[in-house]
C-alpha cells in the first residue's frame, strides 16, 4: 500500500473519531492527535452515533471498504445490534467509469470491434457499483441484453486495501485482547474470498444459470438467461428484464398490485431455494428485486446480480428446519439437544446451563405478537448464545441469515400484517416429514447401492480389522 493511501486512511479514521471507540488504547495516539487540531472532529461525537461514524469513514474510504463493511454486517453474531445495522445501510453506489473504457475492455474480451458482438449499446449506463456497470444493449438476432463489466483495476485496488486489512487484523490482534472474540483475521479472509469471487463473471453466469434451472417452470420468479457465448471472465452478458423495482411500493400499490401475495410469494422463494434447492440467492436486497407486473394479481419477482450465493449442507437445513420449529413451540431443551447432537457446541456442554440461557435470550421474544417475530432476529440470538458456549458459527449459515433478515424486511415492508410463521410453519413441517419419509429413505438407499455394491467385497477384512483392533 502506498504511503498516500495509508496517510489518507488515517486522516478519515480521525475525522469520524474511530479513535473514540477504543478510548484506553495508546497505539491510536497519532489518530486522537489529529482530532485535537481539526475543528471538523470535534463534535463528529455530538453528532452521529458509533455505527453512524463508522458507515460514514467507510463510504468515504472507498468501494473496497464498502464491500468490506457489507461483509462485516452479516457478522451479527460477533457485533453490537446498532453497528450492524448501520453497516447493512452501507450503500454500494459509486460514479460510473468511462465508456472508452468499457468499450476497451470488451473489445479485449472479443478480439473483435464492439460493432460485430452487438447491434446497438448504450454508452449510458445502467447501473454503477464498485465491481462492476451495467450497460444496455442487443445482439444482432434482436435479442435485449444487459452487458457488466468489471472495473478497470479493481483487482490491484483489491489486492493492495486486501493487504492493508490484514495488517490492520494483525495489529489488531495484537493490541486489542478483546479483539480474539472478533476473529478479525478470519473475517478479512472471508472477505477476500467473496469480493475475489465475485470478480469472475463466468462464475456469476454459472450461479445466474443454476438458479434459472431451480425455477424453469415456476410462476413466482423469473431469473434471466445466461449468454454464455458472450460471457467472459470481466463480461456477464444476461437477457434483459423489465419490471418495477421492489423498492417502489407507491407504484406497485397505484398499479393494483396484490401486496400480500408478493410477500408470501417472497418468503416461498426464499423457503423453496434453502430447503429444496440447498441454493440460495444471498443478495436479496431491494435494489436486485424487480417485479413484473403485467398480470397485478399474480405478480412476478425478477432477480438481478447473482454475485453472492449461499449454500446449505443436509445438516445445515435439518439445524435450521427443526431449530425453528423447537422455537415456536418454545421447547428450549430440544433446541439445546439439537445443538450438542449435531456437535455445533462442544460434547461436554451443560445442558441445563444452555436451554437456561437460550430461554433467557428467547423467551422475551414471544411478549411481540406472532406477526412481529422475526426469524432472522430469532437464529441471530441463537447463534449469540451458542457462541457463549465456544460454537463457531458456520459462514454460509451467517450468509442465510443476514438473507433472511433482508426477506423479512421486505415482506413486512410491502405487506406489514405479514405473518411469517403462518407462512413458514406448514412449509417447514412438509418437509420435515418428506425428509424422513420412506419414499425418501428408499431414494437414498437407491443412490448410494453402487457405492455399497463396490465396497461389498471389503467388508470382511474391514469386520476383522475392527474385530482385531478390539480385542488388542
Amino acid at each position: 500500500m502506498s504511503l498516500g493511501r495509508a496517510i489518507k486512511i488515517v486522516r478519515i479514521c480521525a475525522r469520524y473519531r474511530l479513535d473514540a471507540l477504543f478510548p484506553h488504547q495508546r497505539w491510536l495516539l497519532l489518530i486522537r492527535l489529529l482530532t485535537y487540531i481539526n475543528p471538523r472532529c470535534w463534535n463528529i461525537c455530538n453528532r452521529y452515533s458509533r455505527g453512524e461514524r463508522i458507515r460514514l469513514a467507510l463510504e468515504t474510504l472507498g468501494p473496497i471498504f464498502i464491500k468490506f463493511g457489507q461483509i462485516l454486517s452479516t457478522r451479527r453474531d460477533l457485533l453490537p445490534d446498532d453497528i450492524a445495522l448501520e453497516l447493512a445501510r452501507l450503500q454500494d453506489q459509486v460514479p460510473p467509469f468511462p465508456t472508452e473504457q468499457v468499450i476497451k475492455i470488451l473489445e479485449t474480451s472479443y478480439q473483435q470491434p464492439l460493432s460485430e458482438i452487438f447491434s446497438q449499446f448504450d454508452n449510458a449506463p445502467l447501473a454503477s457499483a464498485s465491481i462492476a456497470q451495467v450497460h444496455a444493449a442487443q445482439l444482432h438476432d434482436g435479442a435485449d441484453v444487459v452487458v457488466k463489466v468489471v472495473r478497470p483495476g479493481i483487482e490491484k485496488l483489491i489486492k493492495n486495501d486486501i493487504k492493508f486489512l490484514y495488517t490492520l487484523a494483525k495489529w489488531v490482534k495484537r493490541v486489542w485482547k478483546d479483539s480474539l472474540r472478533l476473529r478479525p483475521t478470519e473475517i478479512v479472509a472471508e472477505f477476500e474470498k467473496t469480493i475475489i469471487d465475485e470478480l469472475d463473471m463466468l462464475r456469476e453466469g454459472a450461479n445466474a444459470s443454476a438458479l434459472r434451472r431451480n425455477f424453469l417452470d415456476s410462476n413466482l420468479i423469473y431469473v434471466p438467461k445466461v449468454y454464455f457465448d458472450y460471457t467472459r471472465e470481466k463480461v456477464l452478458v444476461l437477457e434483459r428484464i423489465y419490471g418495477v423495482k421492489i423498492s417502489n411500493i407507491e407504484l406497485l400499490k397505484s398499479k393494483n398490485v396484490n401486496m400480500e401475495r408478493l410477500a408470501r410469494d417472497g418468503v416461498e422463494i426464499f423457503m423453496t431455494q434453502v430447503f429444496r434447492d440447498s441454493f440460495f440467492h444471498a443478495d436479496m436486497h431491494p435494489g436486485n428485486v424487480l417485479v413484473d407486473i403485467t398480470s397485478p394479481e399474480k405478480p412476478i419477482y425478477c432477480a438481478i446480480d447473482f454475485g453472492i450465493m449461499g449454500t446449505l449442507s443436509d445438516e445445515d437445513q435439518r439445524y435450521l428446519a427443526e431449530n425453528l420449529l423447537a422455537f415456536f413451540k418454545r421447547d428450549y431443551k430440544k433446541i439445546a439437544e439439537l445443538h450438542l447432537d449435531s456437535l455445533w457446541v462442544p460434547a461436554d456442554t451443560n445442558l441445563q446451563d444452555f436451554e437456561s440461557a437460550i430461554r433467557t435470550v428467547c423467551e422475551p421474544i414471544f411478549q411481540k405478537p406472532m406477526n412481529e417475530i422475526s426469524f432472522g432476529m430469532v437464529l441471530l440470538r441463537l447463534f449469540q448464545v451458542a457462541r457463549r458456549f465456544n460454537m463457531e458459527v458456520q459462514p454460509q449459515l451467517l450468509l442465510l441469515q443476514k438473507t433472511l433478515l433482508n426477506i423479512e424486511g421486505l415482506g413486512r415492508q410491502l405487506y406489514p400484517e405479514l405473518n411469517l410463521w403462518d407462512t413458514v410453519a406448514p412449509y417447514l413441517e412438509k418437509w420435515m416429514r418428506e425428509r424422513y419419509s420412506l419414499k425418501t429413505m428408499f431414494k437414498k438407499f437407491k443412490a448410494s447401492l453402487p457405492e455399497m455394491i463396490e465396497k461389498f467385497p471389503e467388508m470382511p477384512e474391514l469386520i476383522y480389522r475392527f474385530l482385531r483392533k478390539t480385542n488388542n
